[in-house]
């Protein structure tokens, strides 16, 4: 149970860095609403997350450093990937920006981030409670 507990705050670690990452992609995309060709950028975690958890039906172990890995990356190795978006201009300056929608998605990573924290939050009390009672 404690084993289950640790992973599920490895887990919501990764949740809240990318989450920090999403945070300052959203800052520079709104900092940059008026500079012309400047195109806006996303990252992309969960949807990279989700697939990495449900693909693990088949996994090889790796026992020699030259054996070739089988099945899905390991959930440690999955990161936040930054992408830029070039297919649209919002503007005749080729800008993407709108500031309406990124500061919506700032606000809805805000609460996201509070969410995971709380989260968080819970798990450790969990654990801290796991401990005492073990005495």
């Amino acid at each position: 149970m404690l084993n289950c507990q640790i992973e599920n705050v490895d887990l919501l670690q990764k949740g809240l860095y990318a989450a920090t990452v999403r945070n300052n992609v959203i800052a520079n995309n709104i900092a940059n609403v008026n500079t012309p060709h400047f195109k806006r950028s996303d990252v992309e975690f969960e949807k990279i997350l989700k697939e990495t958890l449900y693909s693990r039906k088949l996994r090889g172990y790796i026992t020699n450093p030259k054996h070739i890995p089988i099945g899905p990356p390991p959930v440690d190795s999955v990161q936040p990937q930054i992408i830029q978006e070039n297919t649209t201009s919002m503007r005749l300056d080729e800008n993407n920006v709108d500031i309406d929608v990124e500061m919506s998605k700032l606000a809805k990573n805000q609460l996201y981030y509070y969410a995971l924290v709380q989260r968080v939050s819970g798990e450790l009390n969990s654990i801290i409670t796991a401990v005492k009672d073990g005495r």
